[in-house]
C-alpha cells in the first residue's frame, strides 16, 4: 500500500519503526526506574518492576513479530509457519504468566511497581502514536 492509502500517511515502515523505538523506551525506561526503586524501596520492588517491564517488552517484542507476519502473508511474501508463530506467541503467554505467578510468590515488595512495570509498554506505545499523530 502507497502511503497515501493509509491514514495521516501512516505506512507499514512507520508502525514498524514505532514498534520498535516503543520497544526500546519500555526496556530502558524499566531498567532506569527498576535500579531507582532498587535503592529506595528495595530490591523485591525492584524486581517486581523488572518483571513487569520484561513481561511488557516480550509483549511488544511479539507483537513486531506478529505484525512482519501478517504483512508478509498480506503481500504473499514467503513466511514461517503459522504452527510455528502460534506457538512462540502461547510460549510467551505461559512465560509471561509464569513470571507472573513467581514475581508474585517470591518477590515481597510493592505490586504497584509490578503494575507500573506492565504499563511501560502501554505508554511506550501512548508516545509513540502522539509522536506520530504530531508530525
Amino acid at each position: 500500500m502507497t502511503a497515501s492509502s493509509h491514514p495521516f500517511g501512516f505506512t507499514d515502515a512507520d508502525l514498524k519503526a514505532a514498534l520498535r523505538r516503543a520497544f526500546h523506551a519500555t526496556v530502558i525506561i524499566g531498567v532506569v526506574l527498576a535500579v531507582v526503586l532498587t535503592f529506595v524501596y528495595g530490591w523485591q520492588t525492584g524486581g517486581l518492576l523488572l518483571a513487569g517491564t520484561i513481561i511488557s517488552a516480550t509483549g511488544l517484542w511479539e507483537w513486531q513479530r506478529l505484525v512482519a507476519f501478517i504483512n508478509a502473508r498480506l503481500d504473499k511474501q514467503q513466511t514461517t509457519g503459522v504452527a510455528r508463530v502460534m506457538a512462540t506467541f502461547f510460549l510467551r503467554l505461559l512465560l509471561a504468566g509464569g513470571i507472573l505467578y513467581g514475581s508474585l510468590r517470591c518477590f515481597h515488595g510493592s505490586v504497584y511497581a509490578l503494575v507500573a512495570g506492565l504499563v511501560l509498554g502501554v505508554f511506550a506505545l501512548t508516545v509513540e502514536a502522539v509522536r506520530m499523530i504530531r508530525s
